[in-house]
This record gives C-alpha cells, sequence and structure tokens, in this order.
C-alpha cells in the first residue's frame, strides 16, 4: 500500500514518465523501439549509429546516453517526457531521480545474448575472448537481480518486463501488453507487423539450457507491473 501511494505521489509531483526501452546489450531492445515508433510514439534517438549487418533496421540509440555515468548534466532526460529512449540497463541506476520513467525491460537467454555480442564482434573484425564464459552468464545474472531489485524499490520507476522469445512468438499479444502498460489505445497491427523473426539469428540451441531455465532465475520478473 506504502508502495502504491509513494508511485501516486511521484506522478502528481513529476508528471510525465519519461519511456524506457532498457536490457542487456543484444536482448531485443532496437525491437521494441521498432514496434513503439509503428506505434506512433515519438523516439529520442540522434541515427549516429547506423544500421549494419547486426542491426539492419537500425540502433535507435542517442550518444548522450553513454554519459549518464560521467557525472555530467543530465536533465536533458527530463525534457523528453512522453517520449521513448533507449536505455542499457547499466545505466538505470544513473537516470535523474527528480523523475518518472516507464521502462520497458526487454529479457532474453543469456547464451543467446553472449551468442549475439559474440557474432557482432566477429563481425567487425574485433578479437573475441572464448573464455570465461561460466564467469560472464554468472556476472549478467547478478546484475540483472540487483538492477530487478532496485526497481522494484524505486517509487518513480513502473516497469514491464518483456521476453526476447515471447515477442518473437506472439507480437500481438506483446504489443497489448505495451499499450496497457503505458496506458495508450496504440495501434497493434502496425506494431505487431514491426517484429521481424528473420532476425532471429542467434537462437539457443536445444539442449543447451532452455528459456524457462535462465528465465527462473529471476523471481522478480513481473514486478510492477500495470494492473
Amino acid at each position: 500500500m506504502l508502495n502504491l501511494i509513494q508511485r501516486a505521489y511521484s506522478r502528481i509531483r513529476y508528471g510525465t514518465p519519461v519511456i524506457v526501452v532498457s536490457g542487456l546489450p543484444r536482448s531485443g531492445t532496437s525491437m521494441i523501439m521498432q514496434m513503439l515508433e509503428a506505434g506512433g510514439l515519438e523516439l529520442v534517438t540522434d541515427q549516429i549509429r547506423r544500421p549494419d549487418p547486426d542491426n539492419p533496421k537500425g540502433y535507435f540509440e542517442h550518444e548522450k546516453v553513454k554519459e549518464l555515468d560521467r557525472g555530467l548534466d543530465k536533465s536533458w532526460i527530463k525534457e523528453h517526457k512522453g517520449k521513448v529512449i533507449k536505455i542499457i540497463s547499466f545505466l538505470l541506476n544513473q537516470l535523474p531521480e527528480d523523475a518518472n520513467y516507464q521502462v520497458i525491460f526487454m529479457e532474453r537467454a543469456l547464451e543467446e545474448v553472449l551468442a549475439s555480442q559474440r557474432t557482432m564482434l566477429q563481425n567487425r573484425s574485433e578479437n573475441v575472448d572464448v573464455t570465461g564464459y561460466e564467469a560472464m552468464i554468472n556476472a549478467f545474472q547478478r546484475h540483472l537481480w540487483r538492477t530487478k531489485y532496485i526497481l522494484r524499490q524505486l517509487p518513480n520507476f513502473d516497469v514491464l518486463y518483456l521476453h526476447h522469445h515471447d515477442v518473437l512468438r506472439d507480437p500481438w499479444t506483446s504489443a497489448r501488453r505495451i499499450g496497457d502498460f503505458l496506458d495508450k489505445k496504440l495501434p497493434i497491427p502496425p506494431m505487431a507487423e514491426a517484429v521481424d523473426p528473420g532476425l532471429y539469428r542467434n537462437r539457443q540451441k536445444a539442449g543447451s539450457g532452455s528459456v524457462k531455465e535462465i528465465h527462473a532465475i529471476h523471481p522478480f520478473e513481473h514486478v510492477n507491473e500495470k494492473g
């Protein structure tokens, strides 16, 4: 009850939320940005990072986001209330406290996240360190646990968790969930049609651990969802 009161007070005090699309790198955040753009929402992006073979439809990023943890002025975030901005999960704790946020948080099997990151580095002819795989999985797990715990405590953050696999399997349901969460009447057909299953290129191999097993490590999966 106290948390609900705090959230209501935060909404009254800080006004319209900034819509944030977040998650680990290569977790499907660009796909959600495409859906929201198709839904008619305004995206905050500078188009500096251009489409490439790893993200042929674009990255939808803004370079200033990368400065959030550098102690610089962050007031520009509040200038984008009601708009959509992509911020990786590692920087969510750097957002200004005097604003409201609706966070659409993408999850994906960690093996697929690492496979996608490895492919991207290979495509750029960068060295790929194949050692420390389990350590990286464990680090991502700890980061997700900690991030979800923090988000659960903050009254100015509402969070919708979506899984990469579920969005690809049933984009119509995912689009409706997004509209309900944002409390907006969004056009579902174009949002669903913005999802391209052909870009699902780093699938988890059978026998390598199911999505369910990876997903189960996050006990707060649906906390703070509207309704």
